[in-house]
């Protein structure tokens, strides 16, 4: 039988998970500013092309494990309500719902966390090319 203290430990949880996913997409927008910047001034190809398909993904990505996150608390809420009526079909469907959005929402995270990943090698393997193309320009 779930109890108050069963769906409580859920709280925490995806407090602390919103939170997060909030601190990402902040960073992201401060990166997305950045970039735009550097468009306007004078990059309009390569890397940066690539770098802003990649955010464009990632906010996307983002938006779906807030969502996901949002909507396991609302269904940790309707657990305890479940809990409150002493209705247990209620309070079992909505915890295991609960579960199943907050696994949804970390699964979305890591897809996140890899392009994230794969956005910083592209920045790597620039920087490489243009360490290279100088260093053969030194050695003419």
């Amino acid at each position: 039988m779930i109890t108050y203290n069963t769906a409580a430990l859920l709280f925490p949880a995806i407090s602390l998970i919103m939170l997060a996913y909030t601190n990402r997409f902040l960073a992201l927008a401060a990166l997305v500013r950045s970039l735009h910047a550097k468009y306007l001034e004078h990059n309009k190809g390569g890397v940066l092309k690539g770098q802003i398909g990649n955010l464009r993904y990632r906010l996307n990505l983002l938006r779906h494990m807030q969502g996901m996150g949002v909507l396991s608390f609302i269904a940790c809420i309707t657990c305890m309500y479940g809990i409150y009526l002493d209705n247990t079909l209620i309070a079992e469907i909505s915890f295991a719902s609960s579960l199943l959005f907050f696994t949804v929402s970390l699964v979305i995270s890591f897809i996140e966390i890899q392009l994230s990943n794969k956005a910083l090698e592209l920045e790597l393997s620039d920087m490489d090319d243009h360490r290279k193309k100088s260093t053969n320009k030194n050695e003419e």
